[in-house]
């Protein structure tokens, strides 16, 4: 078990050093990968998403079909590349803005990454528990003793297990954990596991989609960690603030507008998703309640250091994070109207 740890541990360095090494590059560049010239002078970006194109990006491509994006000054190119590294890409300066999760920001400013988090677009951590009903596996307490399927020890997934357990007084012996890579939706629906650790807004839909009868544990419902949002960097910031606030208000409109027509942001999003049908309605719909805030965007600092807990209780954090409110801003959340 001591060798696993310390192999978990040399990936995890070794993704931290990747990190710094495009850092110290020193790229020098602000994000501009071009001007368009279509009646205005616009500044063509590429901003990394994480995953591939999906109605969970719905508050992005209504951004762009509204021309909020273009109000603000900016010409945007979702970049869906897996290869993309948005973290260490905006770091170095080589982008300006990324979509990423939080539990990465405290990890990255360990390192010395000055990068800074300026909207909570998840306003709930979007990890959960599935299983199939059978399994009555309905609360954390009766994932004791069962095999909890993840994709590795690493990553949101990894950071939502430890959350949900050691909330409710449990740790990571108390189960069996298996290691399945990203195949939760298929290990579920061949009755391969008995749970795995899921997006809320992917596998659960998918899966009633089969027509399963399945449980789902939301972390969210017992521990407030940072979910996914905005990053840009420290000379960004302090350079060009306008620009900072110009992109986040942009999104802010897209969001809010998402939110309060899902059904015309669903038809915006066909026309950026080859062959979307509306079968996949279920993912925009599931992803509307991890959105909802009193304050959308708006970050709590007690999210910030209940990550950070939890990243030193997963081993992925050897010590808190010096001047962890350094990593994020609502800045630019409160000059929204």
């Amino acid at each position: 078990m001591v060798g696993k740890l310390e192999s978990e541990k040399k990936v995890m360095l070794k993704r931290i050093l990747i990190l710094v090494t495009i850092l110290l590059l020193g790229c020098s560049s602000d994000g501009t990968d071009g001007v368009s010239s279509v009646g205005q002078n616009l500044e063509t970006i590429s901003l990394p998403m994480g995953y591939i194109p999906d109605p969970q990006y719905a508050p992005f491509y209504v951004a762009t079909e509204k021309g909020y994006f273009a109000e603000a000054g900016f010409e945007v190119e979702f970049d869906y590349s897996f290869e993309t590294d948005g973290m260490a890409l905006v770091g170095a300066g080589a982008r300006p803005f990324a979509l990423v999760s939080g539990e990465q920001v405290v990890l990255a400013r360990a390192q010395g990454v000055p990068v800074v988090y300026v909207m909570e677009w998840f306003q709930r951590f979007p990890i959960a528990i599935v299983s199939r009903s059978a399994e009555n596996i309905t609360t954390p307490a009766d994932l004791a003793g069962k095999q909890v399927g993840v994709p590795g020890p690493f990553g949101a997934s990894y950071v939502g297990l430890i959350g949900l357990l050691s909330a409710n007084g449990l740790s990571e012996a108390d189960i069996t954990r298996e290691d399945i890579n990203f195949t939760q939706f298929e290990q579920i629906l061949n009755d391969q596991v008995q749970s795995a650790v899921v997006y809320a807004n992917n596998e659960p839909v998918r899966l009633a989609g089969e027509g399963i009868d399945i449980n789902v544990i939301q972390v969210s419902d017992y521990i407030d960690m940072v979910a996914n949002g905005i990053i840009t960097n420290e000379a960004m910031i302090a350079e060009n603030p306008e620009k900072v606030e110009a992109f986040v208000h942009a999104v802010l409109r897209g969001l809010a507008d998402t939110l309060a027509d899902p059904d015309a942001a669903y038809e915006t999003t066909k026309q950026y998703i080859e062959g979307l049908d509306d079968s996949r309605k279920a993912v925009l719909e599931a992803s509307l309640p991890l959105w909802e805030a009193q304050t959308l965007g708006m970050t709590e600092p007690t999210s910030w250091t209940t990550t950070q807990e939890i990243l030193i209780a997963a081993g992925q954090l050897d010590a808190e994070v010096e001047r962890l409110e350094a990593a994020y801003t609502n800045q630019f959340i409160e000059s929204f109207e």
